[in-house]
């Protein structure tokens, strides 16, 4: 920590350091006893404790809930050197994670000391998501840094997550250089088409890599379903290591689509898709009598604020309780949340309690986490947003 000597300032509460110094980038707004120097929204500005203790510079922004982001715990100028050094950091680490790789998260926000920024790589293209106001502003000069480090072909922002909204910032899809066209992405011997302005998110969920690997072990011979298939990941990992069918069934018929030429490219016949609703269908199928040997379950984030807790932990239940009458004697349930929310202890416990109600019993083979491309920081929960629980059903 430094003596202040930047002219724009954020000053905490008596005692509001504590998350900061603790290893935490934001700070609340209901956190700041007063600002000096007028900083406007996206400024940088230096944050000081209430006793005048320097905490480092980061990201105003008066409008929103995080009123200042840190980026950095000494005064250090927030430019093309800085973005340079950061992301050159990241890159490194990728190319360790998986050398020789092409597609990984690039960027994890918070877990790569740059909160309010994604970047997700897909061979020569970027897909960016910003959610931040400051970082929005520096959406340029991110560009730049991302030029000289990968000569890419094409930088896509897909800024379509409901948390720009809590920043005041708008829904955005926009090509920012370049001209993006369809990529052929290759993960563990499957080949997937990836379309950075058309398909979803950033092009590919790159978290569930790793958790996709383990499907391999439980599917040769076994009847899977995959619920909530999106581009059909789980599933055609299922098919080519050999199960005896694969039903993947997602809402959106684009991602149906997606998932079905991502079969027909990978010349995979024992997959199927449907498009439909996960809990209707899963309902309709134990009303015939249906059994699996493997069900995975990989829903979009129930709730992504506070508020909407109580609400998510009864839709998790709820499908789970819809998901254990599929199961045969010694199945195996893949289940996943991304609601940071959500936290493990309470996942693990609703799905125990499911089971429990279901005249089921369980047993916890493996409790995993997102790839290693999007790393963790202990200090900052929100960056253990994943949770996976691999699970044998008596």
């Amino acid at each position: 920590m430094h003596e202040t000597h930047l002219a724009r300032q954020v000053i905490l509460k008596n005692k509001e350091e504590r998350r900061i110094v603790a290893g935490h980038p934001w700070a609340f707004s209901n956190e700041v006893r007063e600002t000096r120097g007028n900083p406007a929204v996206g400024d940088i500005v230096e944050l000081v404790a209430a006793s005048g203790l320097s905490l480092g510079v980061g990201l105003y922004n008066p409008h929103s809930l995080i009123a200042f982001r840190l980026l950095s715990n000494t005064i250090v100028g927030i430019d093309h050197d800085f973005f340079f050094g950061r992301i050159a950091a990241a890159r490194d680490l990728r190319e360790k994670l998986y050398p020789g790789e092409t597609t990984y998260r690039l960027v994890h926000g918070e877990g790569d000391f740059l909160t309010g920024l994604v970047i997700d790589r897909f061979n020569d293209q970027f897909a960016v998501q910003t959610f931040s106001y400051g970082m929005e502003q520096r959406l340029g000069l991110i560009c730049d840094v991302l030029k000289e480090l990968f000569h890419p072909s094409c930088i896509v922002a897909r800024n379509e997550s409901p948390l720009r909204a809590l920043e005041n910032l708008p829904m955005q899809r926009a090509v920012l250089y370049g001209e993006p066209s369809p990529t052929l992405i290759t993960e563990r011997g499957l080949r997937y088409t990836v379309d950075l302005r058309d398909g979803q998110k950033t092009g590919f969920y790159l978290d569930q890599r790793e958790n996709r690997g383990v499907l391999e072990r439980f599917s040769r011979g076994a009847d899977v379903l995959d619920a909530f298939c999106n581009d059909g990941g789980f599933s055609l990992t299922a098919g080519r290591a050999g199960a005896k069918s694969v039903l993947g069934i997602d809402i959106s018929a684009e991602a149906v689509a997606r998932a079905r030429a991502n079969a027909i490219l990978n010349g995979i016949d024992n997959v199927s898709f449907e498009e439909g609703d996960v809990f209707t269908r899963l309902t309709q199928l134990a009303a015939s009598g249906r059994k699996y040997g493997v069900v995975v379950l990989d829903p979009p984030s129930f709730t992504r604020s506070r508020k909407n807790v109580q609400s998510a932990k009864k839709g998790y239940r709820m499908l789970h309780m819809a998901a254990f009458p599929l199961l045969e004697e010694g199945g195996i349930l893949m289940t996943a949340s991304c609601s940071h929310h959500i936290l493990p202890e309470v996942f693990e416990g609703i799905v125990d309690d499911a089971a429990r109600l279901g005249g089921r019993r369980l047993q916890l083979l493996e409790w995993r986490g997102a790839a290693p491309d999007h790393p963790v920081l202990p200090s900052v929960p929100e960056t253990r947003y994943l949770k996976l629980g691999l699970f044998r059903v008596l």
